[in-house]
């Protein structure tokens, strides 16, 4: 594949951007994935403690207030 600027005989230096690039991707997803996990399980600790942290958040019953409006 040529780019724009790009020289002939490149491939060696665009396919180490791809391998890289593949990497930071991989990446940032295991770390996304890692921080999920970590939240989730934070949040089923605080479910067993009695307090999530969804709940503690809500105002009043957590009910939504805009089906009162009319």
């Amino acid at each position: 594949v040529m780019f724009a600027g790009s020289k002939p005989g490149s491939e060696p230096e665009e396919a180490k951007l791809q391998t890289t690039s593949r990497q930071i991707v991989q990446n940032a997803i295991l770390r996304a994935v890692q921080q999920v996990s970590r939240e989730s399980q934070s949040r089923r600790r605080d479910a067993r403690a009695g307090d999530t942290a969804r709940g503690s958040l809500r105002p009043g019953t957590g009910e939504s207030t805009k089906k009162h409006e009319k």
